[in-house]
C-alpha cells in the first residue's frame, strides 16, 4: 500500500463547480464546499481499503465526528478544482486530516477543512478500532507524509477576541 502514496498531500481528480450548486449570491453555496471535500475523502479512503466496498464486505465504515472548513475565496460555476488531503494523525479508533480546496488550472486556495473521523462497526453502529490492514495503510500514509509541515490554517478556532475594555 506505501507504493500508493508519494510524500505530499494526496491530490484528488479534478472536480468541476456545477451550476445547480451557485446561490443567490452568485458563487459557490457552502454546502457544496463540503461535498467536493467529501468526493476527495472517499478517493484516499478508496486507496486506504475503506471505501463503499469495505461497508459491504466488513460492516464497517467512517463517520465524521467533527470539521472545520473555512472559506478563503469564491468559486463560481465551472471552475475547475483539486482537493488535496494530509493526514495529520490517527490513533485506534481515529483519524484527522487536514484539505485544501484549490483552483485546478491557477492553483489558489478556496477553502480549507480540518476533519475528525471515526472508525465505526456498522452492526453496532459504535466507534471500534480499525483493523490491523486499514491500521497498516494509515500507517503507510502517515510515513509517507511525515515530513510535511503542520499546515498552517490547522487547529484553528472560532473566536471573537476580548477586548480590553477602558
Amino acid at each position: 500500500m506505501s507504493a500508493l502514496w508519494g510524500s505530499g498531500p494526496v491530490k484528488s481528480s479534478v472536480m468541476s463547480v456545477k451550476d445547480e450548486w451557485i446561490d443567490y449570491n452568485g458563487h459557490l453555496n457552502m454546502a457544496y464546499y463540503n461535498v467536493l471535500f467529501d468526493t476527495a475523502v472517499d478517493q484516499v479512503f478508496e486507496d486506504l481499503g475503506m471505501g463503499s466496498e469495505y461497508a459491504k464486505t466488513r460492516n464497517a465504515s467512517f463517520f465524521t465526528a467533527e470539521v472545520h472548513v473555512c472559506y478563503v475565496r469564491e468559486l463560481s460555476a465551472g471552475m475547475p478544482v483539486i482537493v488535496t488531503l494530509q493526514l495529520i494523525g490517527f490513533d485506534s479508533k481515529r483519524a484527522h486530516f487536514f484539505q485544501e480546496l484549490r483552483h485546478a488550472d491557477e492553483d489558489w486556495l478556496s477553502a480549507t477543512s480540518e476533519q475528525m473521523c471515526l472508525h465505526v462497526d456498522m452492526g453496532a453502529r459504535k466507534v471500534a478500532p480499525w483493523p490491523h490492514d486499514i491500521a497498516a495503510n494509515l500507517e503507510a500514509l502517515a510515513t509517507a507524509q511525515a515530513n510535511l509541515p503542520l499546515p498552517d490554517r490547522s487547529g484553528r478556532r472560532i473566536e471573537i477576541p476580548k477586548r480590553a475594555r477602558s
